[in-house]
């Protein structure tokens, strides 16, 4: 092969390190959200005598939030980086997740989606519970984005079902 062409893809190959900071950053932003979570729990625990059970509900929604975020960035710096990065070299390692040793590019598109509709739920509980006090239009608009989630992740997953039920149906052809 021509010694220019070899020497373009191997440069090629590695722009995919290019996206190693990008995961450094969203590190960064889930240590931002660590940092709200505790300025909204030390909120709570302070003034847990003058809060009504509807917001200490609303409140710890909040945090479940912030919880299922952080959940999501794992997902993307973790999956993302084993995904189109490098291999993480985890295997023996007692704490590897079990969704790891599974993981591409379909499968994280599908868990992403999943983890963005309990989230969107969670936006759409704390609205529920809230609802006196919100625009009918705003709830009306809340339930609308979230079906639009719901639906997009099925889609997805089917989308990804077929791929998937079309790759091992030429692997034996």
């Amino acid at each position: 092969m021509n010694k220019s062409i070899r020497a373009l893809e191997n440069f090629i190959f590695w722009s995919r390190w290019l996206q190693a900071p990008l995961y450094l950053g969203l590190i960064v932003a889930q240590g931002v959200y660590v940092y709200q979570f505790m300025v909204e729990l030390s909120h709570l625990v302070h003034k847990i005598g003058d809060l009504q059970e509807t917001e200490i509900m609303l409140v710890v929604l909040g945090l479940i939030d912030v919880v299922m975020i952080a959940n999501l960035l794992v997902m993307v710096i973790v999956g993302g980086y084993e995904t189109f990065v490098s291999r993480l070299e985890l295997q023996d390692h007692p704490d590897q997740p079990e969704w790891l040793s599974h993981i591409n590019a379909g499968v994280l598109k599908v868990k992403l989606a999943t983890a963005l509709i309990g989230i969107s739920a969670i936006h759409l509980l704390r609205t529920f519970i809230n609802a006196e006090n919100l625009p009918d239009r705003l709830i009306l608009w809340q339930v609308v984005i979230h079906v639009v989630f719901v639906l997009s992740a099925l889609f997805m997953a089917l989308t990804d079902r077929v791929m998937t039920a079309t790759l091992k149906l030429s692997e034996k052809h």
